[in-house]
């Protein structure tokens, strides 16, 4: 999932990119949308994945 998570990350700061500098006012918005969640999943699979494991 963490995986998942960093390369949707990489594909929303790409797509950001191409939003904030004019290439379509649409990609900016969903670029912005899209960072937070993934942030947001990033945090979260960082935390699960440092908690142990139920024996």
């Amino acid at each position: 999932m963490l995986y998942y998570a960093l390369i949707f990350l990489v594909i929303a700061l790409i797509a950001g990119f191409f939003g904030f500098f004019g290439v379509a006012g649409l990609a900016a918005s969903i670029a912005k949308v899209l960072f937070v969640v993934f942030v947001v999943l990033l945090i979260i699979s960082l935390i699960m994945g440092r908690r142990r494991p139920p024996v």
